[in-house]
């Protein structure tokens, strides 16, 4: 077993336009839909928010407070919930480091995310939690994004 998870999508725009629809329209993306992400909060630097709140139709919400661990831009973005800003840990057995690239392919872009656990125990229940099709849909909700921003730049 891996204690990696991931999901990969080919999308029909440059990394540049991939990482604006990432960076500068994630509540269009970020939670499968009908779920809403009414709070993006990101501070693109190392130490910064990496603060998100979801929310379900009835209302419910889930924040995930973490902190930004590397930026290239349009290239790479590292994020955890495992400390928050300020570098103060957070216990939780969901925590995993976030990866997520931007590779030029053909006439576009490879994203791809990773969530990199520390235990398989871990890395077992985000899966058995349906990591592949929430992830897989937030995937090709970007993409969805990137390429309707890319068609009318």
């Amino acid at each position: 077993m891996s204690l990696d998870l991931s999901v990969t999508r080919f999308i029909k725009a440059t990394p540049e336009q991939v990482w604006d629809a990432y960076v500068n329209h994630a509540p269009e993306w970020f939670t499968p839909r009908p779920w809403i992400t009414p709070i993006v909060d990101y501070q693109l630097h190392p130490g910064g928010r990496a603060n998100v709140v979801m929310q379900s139709p009835e209302g419910e919400q889930h924040a995930y407070n973490g902190v930004v661990l590397e930026v290239e831009p349009a290239r790479k973005l590292v994020t955890t919930g495992a400390i928050t800003e300020g570098w103060h840990p957070q216990s939780g057995s969901m925590n995993f480091i976030r990866i997520d690239t931007f590779e030029p392919e053909d006439q576009g872009t490879r994203f791809t995310a990773f969530a990199r656990h520390w235990e398989q125990s871990a890395a077992d229940q985000h899966k058995a939690m349906g990591f592949h099709e929430g992830w897989g849909t937030v995937a090709d909700q970007l993409a969805e994004v990137a390429e309707r921003l890319a068609t009318e730049g």
